[in-house]
């Protein structure tokens, strides 16, 4: 299938907010064909490790993109996609660096104790965060702040580990990345891939690189949230606003299997079970 220019960024002609616009359109290749890196934008760190993880992940997931939905060029934002591998940072990563923006996340602190990857991670400009939620900054979601403040783009997954789900649909959310969309006034952008599972099963640590496994990554539209902004920030406006970011989330998930999504979402804490460590 064609990459060419006619299939590039934006969905022309087609009005915001139309429900599903051009979502069935599946195209392979480079989600942004003659997007080009701005001059600055990669530091030695992730050039280094670019070299190693794009050309594997090129290799071992054959990415399909879906709709003409594109991560925006220039400017702010927050990603937010679903969470079920642990491989699921590196393919996300990967799929953020292909569209030429540089993938940034909110990352366990333990991964910045590494010898070489905490380096590396520091390096890209990767936010720790300890299990309590805490960042070397003085609050929770000071590091997500600060990127934002500086013209970027950080990676969030609202549902704050892998999904509890025993068929892998989206669990419910925690709000900091509607917080941070809503305390910087930048886009908050819902993601959905699926295919993951079949490189990396929930919780192993075993890869499976060959055969090349298929890949889906849908970005969807900017998630409406006219209704929160400018308003003060408390906890029920972010847990409805975080309720509204799942339904676009778990909307793509659907889109991506062909399946529709249990009505009712998996809570943890409703089936007695922890947020953090194996379940299985």
């Amino acid at each position: 299938m064609s990459t060419g220019p006619e299939m590039a960024d934006d969905h022309r002609g087609v009005p915001d907010g139309t429900p599903g616009r051009d979502l069935d359109r599946v195209t392979t290749g480079l989600p942004n064909p003659g997007r080009r890196w701005k001059r600055g934008d990669l530091n030695l760190a992730f050039r280094i490790t670019a070299l190693f993880v794009i050309p594997t992940f090129r290799f071992t997931a054959r990415y399909h993109w879906h709709g003409a939905n594109r991560l925006p060029a220039d400017g702010a934002f927050v990603l937010a996609p679903n969470h079920y591998t642990n491989i699921d940072p590196l393919v996300v990563g990967t799929a953020v660096y292909l569209s030429r923006r540089q993938p940034r996340f909110l990352a366990k602190a333990s991964l910045f104790r590494v010898p070489v990857l905490g380096k590396l991670m520091s390096g890209m400009g990767q936010i720790p965060v300890e299990r309590s939620g805490r960042t070397r900054i003085s609050d929770p979601l000071g590091g997500g702040r600060s990127l934002v403040e500086s013209g970027g783009a950080v990676i969030v997954y609202p549902e704050g580990t892998l999904t509890r789900d025993p068929d892998l649909w989206p669990m419910r959310g925690k709000t900091g990345a509607v917080r941070i969309a809503l305390e910087n006034d930048v886009p908050l952008i819902p993601m959905a891939h699926w295919g993951t599972q079949q490189i990396m099963a929930r919780y192993s640590n075993k890869l499976r690189l060959f055969p090349p496994s298929r890949v889906d990554i849908v970005f969807g539209d900017p998630v409406d949230l006219s209704a929160y902004r400018g308003r003060p920030i408390d906890q029920q406006m972010l847990i409805e606003a975080t309720a509204l970011l799942m339904d676009r989330i778990t909307e793509l998930v659907e889109q991506l299997r062909g399946e529709r999504a249990p009505a009712a979402r998996w809570d943890p804490s409703a089936n007695n079970q922890k947020e953090t460590g194996k379940f299985e």
